[in-house]
């Protein structure tokens, strides 16, 4: 994948190697149909649009889309990173980004590793759930870009819920996890170092495999002590474009 600077010769993104130059971008699955969800996302653009951006691989051909989009008719506008590596991959573009602190977007748009019939999610498998749940909150206006693999019938079917716990708290909250019933519970390992993935904001990630979600499951990991957010998106109703 490859995002475009008006008058500079494209630059790949896609990974914090690849934003430095250090790497190739990923090959990305199904990608014809993933070009044209993107293409959708780009028809959405607006001239000085704030615009929440999402990671995942059909998110970050959106990001591509906009940018082409917005370079072709000579316009600006302005992202809202959902994590560290979607803003190298707007620096390397030359998007301007801004923080959530000072402006919230017009509209967002992020990836997701399940959706259900009533659009709601589990995200976090990249490990960037709080923010993304605070782009989404923020936004009055939400899509979610996924493939049609990620479309499921009930929430927990393929992936884990991930839960960000402070390092403090991992056994508190994995033991309260179980004595709720929440068996299969798991701390999540680095790939690339030794020891548990570490976020954003310093903290562990939990993995919860479950069979069958409570409506109130969401607040109920959230309620415990220690817990920062989980990956439980239910009841933003995004708007769902599906690559097909």
């Amino acid at each position: 994948m490859r995002l475009v600077r008006r008058g500079e010769e494209a630059a790949p993104v896609g990974s914090y190697e690849v934003a430095f130059g250090d790497g190739q971008p990923a090959p990305v699955a199904n990608e014809p149909a993933k070009r044209e969800a993107a293409r959708k996302m780009a028809a959405r653009l607006r001239p000085d649009d704030v615009v929440g951006v999402g990671s995942g691989s059909t998110a970050l051909l959106a990001l591509e889309a906009l940018v082409a989009r917005a370079s072709a008719e000579g316009f600006s506008w302005t992202a809202v990173a959902t994590s560290y590596e979607v803003e190298l991959a707007c620096a390397a573009a030359g998007v301007a980004t801004v923080s959530l602190a000072s402006r919230r977007p017009d509209w967002s748009f992020d990836g997701a590793d399940e959706v259900d019939p009533a659009a709601n999610l589990i995200k976090g498998r990249g490990g960037a759930l709080l923010r993304e749940k605070l782009v989404m909150a923020a936004s009055p206006e939400r899509y979610v870009v996924i493939d049609g693999t990620k479309l499921v019938q009930h929430l927990g079917e393929r992936h884990p819920v991930p839960v960000e716990v402070i390092p403090e708290a991992v056994r508190l909250v994995v033991d309260e996890l179980r004595r709720a019933g929440w068996d299969h519970v798991a701390l999540r390992h680095g790939g690339g170092k030794d020891g548990p993935v570490i976020t954003e904001r310093g903290n562990y990630l939990l993995d919860v495999s479950v069979r069958d979600l409570a409506p109130d499951a969401e607040s109920a990991i959230k309620s415990l002590p220690g817990v920062v957010e989980n990956g439980l998106f239910i009841g933003y109703a995004p708007t769902v474009v599906v690559a097909r």
